[in-house]
């Protein structure tokens, strides 16, 4: 039965009437992946639909369609009988401050890294000197780390480190130590700034297979060029992270809007 507020088929909605049932199914959605991701729901269960329409002012129709999209996420699993489970929370990463992504979820659970590659690259890719502003056809340290958290796979981290930077790292515990960690110890200086940049992407097999998902599942890949407190690039790195067990998180502040030019 269609829904009664729902626009009749091929007809575009009055603008000053109801949205359209996909429409206000996705609203709610929205809004209950936000309340997911925020922790409302500790006991990872979702109330019945009776209860999520009263508060959310939707029709049972309308969060029946919203379930079935965060199902189709992956975030929830429905079950007759038993109701809507969340399958994993995801884990919030604040880009406010500038931490290591262990050093963020430390907090969700237990973090473990498997160290794929650590060595010395003679000839490093003419890309990666000049992001570290290093000389033509220098070397650099190359680290590609799998990490997962309570053992189920989050994300591929593929490094790269000025080789005064990387070599002593390759003596240190990469698998249960951050980067950012052992940059600061080995250094004796701390990191000051980063540039971070987040794109939307989907996996491809190699990656797909190593974080144990579908090819073509959504993904994050997060590029961070990361400096010392002197301003000089260290650390280039981008992290493929599974999107639907994770959520980019910011506090912003309004400053003074710059003059037009």
């Amino acid at each position: 039965m269609r829904d009664e507020q729902s626009p009749r088929p091929g007809r575009p909605p009055h603008p000053g009437g109801t949205p359209p049932r996909a429409e206000r199914a996705r609203r709610v959605a929205d809004t209950l992946r936000q309340q997911i991701t925020s922790g409302v729901y500790p006991h990872g269960m979702l109330p019945d639909e009776r209860e999520l329409g009263h508060a959310l002012g939707a029709t049972r129709n309308v969060v029946r369609e919203a379930l079935a999209l965060l199902s189709d996420e992956g975030l929830i699993i429905r079950r007759r009988g038993i109701g809507t489970r969340i399958v994993t929370a995801k884990y919030g990463h604040g880009l406010e401050r500038l931490t290591g992504l262990a050093e963020t979820l430390v907090d969700y659970g237990t973090v473990t890294n498997e160290v794929r590659a650590a060595r010395i690259v003679p000839h490093a890719p003419k890309a990666v000197t000049e992001r570290l502003r290093l000389p033509d056809g220098s070397g650099a340290v190359y680290l590609e780390r799998l990490r997962s958290l309570d053992g189920r796979p989050l994300s591929v981290d593929s490094t790269w480190l000025a080789p005064d930077i990387g070599r002593p790292l390759l003596d240190r515990d990469l698998a249960h130590r951050d980067v950012f960690d052992l940059i600061e110890e080995t250094t004796g200086h701390r990191l000051g700034s980063a540039e971070v940049t987040v794109h939307a992407v989907t996996a491809e097999p190699d990656t797909a297979r190593l974080l144990e998902i579908p090819a073509g599942a959504a993904l994050f890949a997060i590029d961070r060029l990361t400096c010392l407190a002197d301003g000089r690039p260290v650390d280039a790195e981008t992290l493929r992270v599974r999107a639907d067990r994770f959520a980019l998180q910011a506090l912003v502040h309004r400053g003074p809007v710059a003059p037009r030019t």
